[in-house]
Formats: structure tokens, C-alpha cells, sequence
């Protein structure tokens, strides 16, 4: 088995924390994708490395780096064609990214300080595995307030993808070594949900112009 670089998994881990906050800040719908994009390709590094304690991670890499880093990005690319800018959210810019910025301060220090109540591995596993549990509930909040604060139905699939992103983290740095993490992880990819969702949201903007769900809640069929 293949010694393991703590320096490069806490990197790799640490910068999705900043690829979730650009992919909830970002104003313009393509920005918030290439944010996505980064970090979708920071979580396949992340399972590259851990493949040398676990050599079926690799499959869940690969198929990751097509879902995450190819497929999602580009239906979400494709999606923002002509519609770039992002619906205005409920919170501007200025509060939202302190609310964002205390959120990570907090998930990250409550988490880290209590990851080893989740964590039953190898003294240099251990380690790892509780900052990237800290960064995983970090990202899952992120992407939970990106769907409660967005009323752009687009950011709001992003903030879902965040969400799976958070939860495969916590997810490959819980169960490293087990065979059935990468089945799993396989397993719970969505993108044929964003796929759908993507869909469904284009059928709406063309029908009723707009993918505001403030807007299309108030709409009487």
C-alpha cells in the first residue's frame, strides 16, 4: 500500500471550501459552473490519492471525472446560454458573503472539533479524515444555504451539487479503505438528476420566461 500525502489531501480538501463559496457568490450562472467545475476536479484528485489505500476508488474517480467534471458543467453550460446572469437572490452580496464566511468559520471548527466522535481508522488516516469531514460539513452547508437563499432554480441545482459533493467527501474520507465506498459513491452520483432538473428548468424558461421560483410559485395553472 502506498503511503498517503497528508499536505496534498488537506490542499486538495481546503480549496473546495473557496470553490463553494465562489460557486455560491458568483452572480453570473457561468462563473458559479466553472467554480463547480474546479471543484468537482479538486474531489477527483482527492479520490486519486485515496486510491493508493484502496485501489476501487479509482473507478469512482474516473466516473467522476466524467460526471462531475464533464457532464454537470457542461448541461450547466449549456443551460445559461443566453442567461447568464443569475436571477437576484434574496440576500445581495455584501450580507450574504458574511453570513457565508461565519457559516465556515463555525461548520468548520464545531465539525473539526468533534470529527473524531465519526472517525475509527489508522493514527495518519484519523488525521486526514478529520479535516476533510470539517471541509465536507462546510460544503454540504454551503450548498444547503445556496437552495434556501437562491431564487434562480439553476443556482439552486448547483447548491444540490454541492450538497453531493460534501457528502461523497465525507463519504471516501470515512471509509478510505473499504471496497464498497466506490460502489457507493457510484452509485449516488446525480447526474442524471441535474440532467432532469436541467431539463424540466429549460421547458419552464420557455414557456413562462423566467427560472425565478419565487416567481413561478405564484403562477396558477
Amino acid at each position: 500500500m502506498t503511503h498517503i500525502s497528508p499536505e496534498l489531501i488537506h490542499t486538495l480538501s481546503l480549496l473546495m471550501i473557496l470553490t463553494s463559496f465562489a460557486a455560491v457568490e458568483a452572480r453570473n450562472l457561468r462563473h458559479s459552473t466553472v467554480a463547480y467545475l474546479a471543484q468537482a476536479l479538486l474531489i477527483c484528485g482527492l479520490l486519486f490519492a485515496y486510491s493508493t489505500q484502496n485501489s476501487a476508488l479509482l473507478y469512482w474517480a474516473v466516473t467522476a471525472l466524467i460526471t462531475k467534471a464533464v457532464l454537470v458543467p457542461w448541461f450547466l453550460w449549456n443551460a445559461t446560454a443566453g442567461h447568464e446572469q443569475e436571477t437576484k437572490p434574496l440576500i445581495g452580496f455584501g450580507p450574504s458573503a458574511v453570513i457565508l464566511i461565519a457559516l465556515l468559520a463555525i461548520m468548520y471548527k464545531l465539525t473539526h472539533m468533534h470529527a473524531g466522535l465519526f472517525v475509527a481508522q489508522t493514527q495518519e488516516l484519523a488525521e486526514i479524515a478529520n479535516t476533510n469531514l470539517a471541509v465536507a460539513f462546510t460544503v454540504f452547508v454551503l450548498g444547503l444555504y445556496a437552495i434556501l437563499t437562491r431564487r434562480d432554480a439553476i443556482k439552486t441545482v448547483i447548491g444540490l451539487c454541492l450538497l453531493e459533493n460534501g457528502v461523497h467527501l465525507s463519504l471516501v474520507s470515512l471509509a478510505p479503505t473499504i471496497r464498497e465506498t466506490a460502489l457507493a459513491g457510484i452509485a449516488t452520483e446525480v447526474v442524471v438528476t441535474v440532467y432532469l432538473l436541467l431539463y424540466i428548468i429549460g421547458g419552464i424558461r420557455s414557456k413562462f420566461g423566467t427560472t425565478d421560483t419565487f416567481k413561478l410559485s405564484e403562477l396558477h395553472w
